[in-house]
């Protein structure tokens, strides 16, 4: 487990101190319901009160235990719930499990708190062993989110990869090529080099994603610092989340929390694995993309405007660390 330095403000700073109490104590509610916190639920928490709130010596047996209307009274006349409704999502999934007890303590508190999401839709769904039909949602919010349209369904594989059967198109692909020219520093070189490092193929080739995905997601790659392992994927999505607030709970953190920490996999295209979810890390992602002025996923983000531009230039600009989020980098 690593931790990075506190580089971007907290992402809640003016909560107050028992509204992050209530919050916290909440989070280790859920990750106590019917067993004690594990190490990673004991991680996640303290990292919480740093990146989340600004708290850098959260201590987790300092913390007790919050019930649900107790919850909601702290919370009473801010929009805060909404947030702590997200935190413990995750925290019922913190272990890497499909706990069913977890996410009905999480539905639990949803109710109190008078929420009626997408997204706590589809974790019920799981937990009442309708998975296919949660991955199914979680798979359009993920497509709407993207492409800023509404998914009507079709096959999502001819989306991500529609350059093969004959439908190539080598001038693209050689755009990409030419970004090796560039300076070193510049973001267009380090963007060609990614795909470079990890034997991928440029837009245009019949093996490729399709532009539209992988430019922006590619993009929060080379600008956050996370890598493409599973701990980096669930990282960078956590961070694009926070970064292109459309859809982020269904369409990008439980995706990936699904895939890279469930071990389910949601497409022919996706890869899965089993426990990539870094508790200390994680709310560092999330608290980055929020801090971020900048929307690679954003209608009208344009890539090439940017490839001259160096790299540690372009994050001062967008407010992302110089050196990336990812101390492990």
């Amino acid at each position: 487990m690593t931790s990075s330095g506190n580089t971007v403000p907290p992402l809640i700073p003016d909560a107050s101190p028992s509204q992050v109490a209530a919050i916290l104590g909440a989070m280790r509610a859920v990750a106590e319901t019917g067993a004690l916190a594990s190490e990673a639920d004991r991680h996640a928490i303290t990292s919480a009160g740093r990146y989340l709130f600004g708290h850098e010596n959260t201590g987790f047996d300092a913390i007790a235990p919050v019930a649900p209307q107790a919850l909601v009274s702290a919370l009473s006349g801010s929009r805060l719930g909404e947030d702590a409704a997200k935190f413990l999502t995750v925290m019922a999934l913190v272990d890497g499990t499909l706990d069913k007890a977890k996410i009905a303590s999480v539905l639990r508190y949803a109710q109190a708190l008078g929420l009626h999401e997408r997204y706590l839709d589809d974790i019920a769904a799981a937990a009442a062993d309708r998975l296919q039909e949660a991955l199914a949602d979680m798979t359009r919010s993920n497509m709407e989110s993207i492409t800023g349209r509404s998914w009507g369904g079709g096959d999502i594989n001819k989306w991500l990869l529609p350059y093969g059967d004959g439908r190539a198109d080598a001038a693209l692909t050689a755009r990409y090529a030419v970004l090796e020219r560039l300076a070193p520093d510049t973001f267009g070189h380090v963007f060609w080099a990614h795909f470079k490092d990890n034997s991928y193929t440029f837009p245009g080739d019949p093996t490729a994603l399709n532009a539209a995905f992988s430019v922006p997601h590619d993009s929060a790659h080379v600008l956050s610092g996370y890598d493409t392992t599973p701990r980096g994927e669930l990282l960078v999505s956590t961070f694009t989340a926070a970064m292109h607030p459309r859809y982020p709970m269904a369409g990008h953190v439980l995706p990936v929390i699904f895939s890279w920490h469930l071990k389910v996999q949601i497409n022919a295209v996706a890869k899965d694995a089993a426990g990539a979810l870094d508790p200390n890390e994680f709310w560092h992602a999330w608290a980055g993309g929020a801090a971020a002025t900048v929307d690679t996923f954003a209608p009208g983000w344009d890539f090439w405007a940017y490839v001259e531009v160096p790299l540690r230039a372009l994050r001062a600009q967008w407010s992302i660390p110089a050196e990336g989020l990812d101390a492990q980098a």
